[in-house]
């Protein structure tokens, strides 16, 4: 079982790391290697840099964390869970399962929202962003997914034994290839828009063809630190994780830092509230 496991390995996972490894913290750091610094062209205004590339930059990081010998697993994390009898935290992959006592969510913002008129009109009304939050109110009902990767699948697998049809939708793109596929109906068609009264009744699709559904759980890409926040039953709002002046969410030894807890999004914020959350897990031994 590991001290802490840092999720995300951007300017904040890669802060927390160096401080956590320096004090003989027995780390992982667990990434999909998508960093939404690498997307920046070019950065100006960050201390003691005249000018660099977010990629460059980015792999700067990681080589500092490897000249640690941080260990560092590429994969993608689909849920966290915590046991209260053993006091730990379980957190899943798509390979693989890790144990950890203090956990540190740094994967960033979701910024990716999908562009289908009914999403927004049908948020709260047969919209949701988490299956094992709302799952329940959906028992023998028609739902979808929209997605086409691992964390779609994820979501399908909670909702299966709960409701009564599991659809996926990918809105067009081809699902990944995983083993799971088999197990639910998969629909590659693009979507016009979601249509009900009151609450989400229906999708309409491009082809014209239509689908009578009850719910739809979004589910696109990765989980971002505020999808597996909300998974654990940390406080969020306004798609913000709220955090502690020591960087610790609503659920003890549960840490969130960078993009997610809102403010300014910028490298300078994300390096330091990396650092301070691992100043505080050392703190609390």
């Amino acid at each position: 079982m590991y001290d802490v496991l840092i999720v995300g390995n951007g300017p904040a996972g890669i802060s927390a790391g160096l401080y956590l490894k320096r004090a003989n913290k027995d780390i992982l750091i667990i990434s999909k290697q998508d960093s939404a610094l690498k997307k920046a062209e070019k950065i100006e205004n960050y201390y003691g840099v005249q000018s660099i590339t977010g990629e460059e930059l980015y792999n700067l990081g990681i080589k500092q964390a490897k000249n640690l010998n941080i260990p560092m697993e590429e994969d993608e994390v689909t849920n966290i869970e915590y046991n209260e009898n053993d006091k730990k935290f379980i957190v899943t992959t798509v390979n693989n399962e890790f144990e950890s006592k203090n956990v540190i969510l740094a994967t960033g913002t979701n910024r990716m929202s999908p562009k289908i008129k009914g999403i927004k009109e049908f948020e709260g009304k047969g919209v949701s962003y988490c299956a094992i939050c709302d799952a329940f109110f959906y028992r023998n009902k028609d739902v979808a997914v929209i997605g086409n990767g691992n964390y779609a699948l994820h979501e399908a697998k909670i909702l299966k034994p709960i409701a009564k049809t599991v659809t996926i939708l990918t809105n067009g793109n081809k699902m990944v290839e995983n083993r799971d596929c088999s197990n639910f109906d998969i629909d590659e068609s693009n979507i016009r828009e979601f249509r009900g009264d009151n609450v989400i009744k229906e999708v309409d699709f491009e082809n014209n063809n239509k689908k009578k559904i009850d719910g739809v759980f979004v589910a696109i890409g990765t989980a971002s630190s505020v999808d597996l926040a909300k998974k654990i039953g940390a406080l969020v709002k306004n798609n913000n994780i709220i955090v502690d002046e020591n960087m610790q969410t609503t659920v003890k030894n549960l840490y969130a830092c960078g993009d997610c807890t809102g403010g300014l999004l910028q490298v300078n914020k994300a390096v330091y509230e990396g650092a301070k959350a691992a100043v505080s897990i050392i703190k609390n031994k």
